[in-house]
C-alpha cells in the first residue's frame, strides 16, 4: 500500500508543480496603455474574488490563478468588452462565488433572503420572550 502511494506521488508531483512553473500571462502584471481602460479593469478586478486565496480580490492576490484572471479582464477590456459582460463571463465560468456582489437569481436568493428571515425570527422570539416574562410577573 505504501509503495502504491509513493508511486502515485512520484507521478503526480510534476503535474502539481506544472502550473506554478509557467510564466505569468502577459497582462497579469502589466497595465493597459489606455488609462481609462486600466481604471475600468482595476475596478472590475477589485470586485472579483481570487479563487485560490478566497479572501482577496484578484487585484490584490499574487496567486497564479489571479494573474490569469487579471490577464483575462485586461484582454477583454482592451478588446472593448464591457465590465458587466466580463463579470457575467467570469460568473458563468467560475460560479457566483467569484463575484463580491452576487446577483439575485435562483441559486443566490437564499443569500439575500436568509438574513431577513433570521432577523424576523429573532424579533419574533425576543417579543415572545419579553411579553411572556411580563405576563408571568403580573
Amino acid at each position: 500500500m505504501r509503495f502504491l502511494f509513493l508511486l502515485a506521488a512520484l507521478f503526480l508531483a510534476p503535474m502539481a508543480n506544472a502550473q506554478d512553473s509557467l510564466p505569468p500571462a502577459p497582462y497579469a502584471y502589466k497595465q493597459l496603455d489606455n488609462p481609462a481602460q486600466e481604471a475600468e479593469a482595476k475596478a472590475l478586478m477589485e470586485s472579483l474574488r481570487c479563487l485560490k486565496c478566497q479572501s482577496q480580490s484578484i487585484a490584490d492576490s499574487d496567486a497564479p490563478m489571479a494573474g490569469d484572471m487579471r490577464h483575462q479582464v485586461r484582454t477583454r477590456i482592451a478588446a472593448g468588452e464591457s465590465p458587466e459582460a466580463i463579470r457575467a463571463w467570469m460568473v458563468e465560468r467560475y460560479g457566483d462565488w467569484v463575484s463580491y456582489a452576487p446577483q439575485l437569481n435562483a441559486v443566490t436568493w437564499p443569500l439575500w433572503v436568509a438574513p431577513i428571515l433570521f432577523l424576523l425570527l429573532g424579533l419574533f422570539l425576543a417579543r415572545r420572550r419579553f411579553t411572556g416574562d411580563s405576563e408571568a410577573a403580573d
